[in-house]
Formats: C-alpha cells, sequence, structure tokens
C-alpha cells in the first residue's frame, strides 16, 4: 500500500518537514506576539506561518526569475566572432606552444562554429521552447503537490502531536511510547538540521554576493544564491557553485580584455570561493553536520558517501537527514546491540533537551 501510494506518501512526508521548519515560527506566533491579552491561536498561526513560507517562495522566484532570463537571453544573443575576438592572444600563446609540441594549431574559425553549435544547443530558441513545453506540461501536477503539502502542512502544524499520533497508531501497543519518543527525537534532529541548513545558506549568500558586488561582478546576488543552494550538496556542491560563478563571469564580461581585465577578475572570483570553501569546511559543516545532528564528522563523512553511491547526487542530500532517522530507530528498537549503542550515544542528550522544552 506505501508503495502504490507512494505519491500521497511523499506529500505527507514532505509535509512533515514543512511543519518541522515551522514549528519555532509557530512557537514565536503562540507564545511572544500578544496584542492586550490577545494571542493567535494554533489555526491562526499555522495559516501565518504557511503563508510567510509561500510569499518567501514568491519573493525568492520574482528576485531571481528575472536575472536568470537576462542571462538567458545575453548567451542566446552572443556574438560569436566578438567573443573568438576576445580570445585571439589566448589562443595565439596557445598555438605557439601547440607548434612547439608539433601538434595542430586551433582554428579562430572552427571555434567559433563550435561555440555557435554549444550554445545554440543550450540557449537557443528550439531548446528554450522545449523547457518551457515542459514546465507547462508539469506545472499541473507541481500545483497539485504544492496545495496537497499546504493542506497537510496546516494541520500538522494546528495538531502538533497529529503526525506522532498517527505513527503511534500503526505501531503495536507495546511498542507505543518507543515510537512516540523516536518521533519525538527525529523532530529534535531535523529542526536542529534544516535550521543549521538555512543559516549555512544565508550566510553563504551573504558572503559571496558582497564580495563579488565589491569587485565589480555582474549578477553577483544570482551568483551567491546558487553556490549557496548547490553547497547543500556536500562535498560537491562548492566544486559546482565555482564553476557556475566562473561561467557567469566570462559569459557577463565578454567585452573586456583577456589578459589584462578578464584574467584577473576570474581570479578573484576564485578567491572568493575558495575563502567560501574554508568558511563551510571549517566552521560552517562541523556545526550542521555534526553538532546539529549529533554524528561524528567522520560518520558524517561515510554516510555521504554511501549516499552517493546509492542514489548520486540526490543521494548525497538526503544521506545525514536519512541517516538521522535510521539512528533514532536503532536506539529505540535495536539498543541491546553494541554498535547502535555507540552510534546513538550522543542522542541520549535529546531526552533531558525534550523535558525541558515541553517544560
Amino acid at each position: 500500500m506505501l508503495y502504490y501510494f507512494r505519491s500521497i506518501v511523499g506529500y505527507i512526508l514532505i509535509a512533515w518537514v514543512v511543519s518541522l521548519a515551522g514549528s519555532p515560527l509557530m512557537w514565536l506566533f503562540e507564545h511572544k506576539i500578544h496584542i492586550k491579552g490577545w494571542r493567535m491561536k494554533a489555526s491562526t498561526s499555522a495559516a501565518v506561518t504557511l503563508l510567510l513560507f509561500l510569499v518567501l517562495a514568491l519573493l525568492t522566484i520574482g528576485l531571481f526569475v528575472p536575472m536568470i532570463v537576462g542571462q538567458v537571453n545575453n548567451l542566446a544573443t552572443m556574438d560569436y566572432q566578438a567573443v573568438v575576438k576576445s580570445l585571439d592572444q589566448p589562443i595565439e600563446d596557445i598555438n605557439d606552444e601547440l607548434n612547439k609540441l608539433g601538434a595542430e594549431p586551433i582554428s579562430r574559425l572552427e571555434l567559433e562554429a563550435q561555440l555557435r553549435v554549444a550554445f545554440n544547443d543550450w540557449f537557443g530558441l528550439n531548446s528554450i521552447s522545449t523547457v518551457l513545453s515542459n514546465f507547462i506540461s508539469a506545472i499541473g501536477n507541481v500545483f497539485v503537490t504544492i496545495f496537497s503539502v499546504v493542506f497537510i502542512a496546516f494541520f500538522l502544524l494546528k495538531e502538533r502531536e497529529l503526525f506522532t499520533q498517527a505513527m503511534a497508531a500503526i505501531a503495536p501497543q507495546p511498542f507505543e511510547k518507543r515510537v512516540k519518543n523516536m518521533i519525538d527525537n527525529i523532530s529534535q534532529l531535523l529542526i536542529r538540521y534544516f535550521a543549521g541548513i538555512v543559516l549555512q545558506v544565508t550566510i553563504i549568500t551573504l558572503f559571496v554576493s558582497i564580495s563579488l558586488w565589491l569587485l565589480g561582478v555582474k549578477y553577483a546576488l544570482l551568483i551567491g544564491f546558487f553556490a549557496a543552494l548547490v553547497n547543500v550538496i556536500p562535498y560537491v556542491g562548492p566544486i559546482i557553485g565555482g564553476a557556475f560563478g566562473v561561467f557567469i563571469t566570462i559569459s557577463s564580461h565578454l567585452e573586456v580584455n583577456f589578459y589584462t581585465e578578464l584574467l584577473p577578475l576570474l581570479g578573484k572570483v576564485v578567491v572568493v570561493f575558495a575563502l567560501v570553501q574554508m568558511l563551510d569546511n571549517f566552521v560552517l559543516q562541523p556545526y550542521i553536520f555534526s553538532n546539529s545532528v549529533l554524528a561524528h564528522p567522520l560518520e558524517i563523512f561515510i554516510v555521504v558517501l554511501m549516499g552517493a553511491q546509492v542514489g548520486g547526487v540526490g543521494g548525497m542530500v538526503l544521506a545525514i537527514p536519512t541517516y538521522t532517522i535510521l539512528r533514532v530507530f536503532a536506539r529505540a528498537f535495536l539498543s541491546e546491540f553494541k554498535i547502535v549503542k555507540q552510534l546513538t550515544e550522543s542522542i541520549a542528550s535529546l531526552d533531558e533537551v525534550e523535558k525541558n522544552f515541553k517544560g
């Protein structure tokens, strides 16, 4: 039944994650915001929380879509002769080295033709129309998904114990209490993890955007936000973000001289991404991936590698939340095994945190 109704199960799980992300806002609305003795009810707080999420999503789309469309239009209408001409000096230097090695030199006409074919494949009218048609065909499913998730998340936010009670109802009577404790611990760990992710994305977006803006790089905010989003992919994400930043910098500064202006600018962009990589590796990731889910950094590294082998990039993104859930499940039902005790020893502190939180 779970497999047959897997799309509905997916809606419920996504809505549960949304409800976890909205829990801090719910607490803020219900306990900190009150006007002349009036306080928000649970239903009102849930509705306002979901409305804020939707507004944030729309603002994000409205902010970045024009930038992306402008960049695609820039690439689609590119003057390929000007691109190749701007690379005259580097091409001559490369050809000199190739002649010394006895290799065939690079042809300017051939390079121009290859650029034209490559960018027309990616950003030509046919490619853009294909993307738009695929988007229009999928938009119906997107609306169904959004409506279903928002509807379910509203009740999960309004009735905080609803998901826990549903999971406990499935379990046999002797294990009901364990299941409730397990769901509570999973919720606490995932809230910590998602809060850390939001903090990580915010810091990286601000760091990269402000640094590139000060250096005079166009589309600095787009580059910074994209780099922060793909940085959620452990270890591989920073490389993708850096490559994207270099690509956008080149495509946005085709009119400048390669050696005197573009190459130094690219060097500065690479330095910015190297600094943000150090910040992420030595400050942000240890805090988020270790402290937030209470696991050893080496543990996390191995789990991410396993996720990559099982599901590629998607497996890497889902590896840590999935491992967190499995650890809590193992602690609840397999605690007699020695390895489970060692891997879940750090989670024991969550019980005390949960008591204090409820108190």
